[in-house]
């Protein structure tokens, strides 16, 4: 591809920009938050795998907990992440396609819509669709205390769930503000209506600004300038004085810091 870019003289600058995009973010750019997509194991991997999480959430008692899955490559994450999307999970009576009723784990995510990835929608899946398109068989749990967990369930079986969604999805939202909201965005106002006890998104917003430190995005310039040309779901219009996120891993530390997280558990590829 170097050499046909250097020997043509048909490419036009905006061309050159979309192609040192796909080669700087690759094929796979949305598929961290996306429902589905390319499996990079057999099936039997994955259900096993999901059987294990749901045993684990299980065995330490959780009626909710956040659980965060990795969707792209490692190496392609900025620095500072390392995983692609959160959700809720729910301990719940699951109905089979044979009319059976059956506990297990619903999961509650923020999916980007296939064809439109600057567009989101909330999708009730299972473990083992939340982990079918993975790159890496891990996964990270956040259980929260048991009160927070009676608030979040309140809070997920009420329209606040679906009032808190904004289907304006950036892959790097500003949390701070109301513009746009990817899954981590969402997952975090839904903690906050849970502890504040409050469905009034611009209070939620100003605890978020007052209390909790988002994540900075590093990525070089021109990988950011290329992105933005070729990535609908890559918005930075929402943000001033640099690029600032929600992550697994600032959430994690925020229900840390205030005393909110009841433990926190890692499951992987054995």
């Amino acid at each position: 591809m170097y050499e046909y870019l250097r020997t043509r003289n048909t490419c036009t600058p905006k061309l050159i920009v979309v192609l040192i995009g796909m080669l700087l973010f690759g094929a796979q750019a949305q598929a961290g938050s996306a429902a589905g997509g390319e499996s990079h194991f057999r099936a039997e991997q994955i259900s096993a795998f999901a059987k294990r999480v749901e045993k684990t959430m299980a065995a330490h008692g959780a009626r909710v907990a956040i659980l965060a899955r990795v969707g792209r490559p490692v190496a392609d994450l900025p620095d500072g992440f390392h995983y692609t999307h959160v959700a809720f999970a729910v301990y719940s009576q699951i109905k089979t396609t044979d009319g059976r009723s059956i506990p297990g784990y619903a999961i509650y995510n923020l999916y980007q819509d296939a064809g439109h990835p600057d567009h989101s929608s909330l999708v009730v899946d299972y473990p083992a669709d939340f982990f079918a398109g993975v790159y890496a068989l891990k996964t990270d749990i956040l259980i929260p205390t048991p009160e927070l967990q009676r608030q979040l369930l309140r809070v997920i079986a009420s329209d606040t769930y679906r009032k808190l969604h904004n289907p304006a999805y950036s892959v790097v939202a500003n949390p701070y503000n109301r513009k746009f909201q990817n899954c981590t965005e969402h997952t975090l106002d839904v903690l906050n209506a849970a502890i504040y006890h409050t469905d009034d998104i611009d209070v939620i917003k100003a605890d978020e600004r007052a209390y909790f430190k988002a994540q900075p995005v590093k990525i070089n310039p021109l990988k950011m300038l290329a992105g933005m040309v070729t990535m609908p779901d890559l918005k930075v219009t929402d943000q001033k004085h640099g690029v600032r996120t929600a992550s697994f891993t600032t959430i994690a530390r925020y229900l840390r810091q205030y005393d909110l997280l009841a433990d926190e558990l890692v499951v992987a590829q054995q």
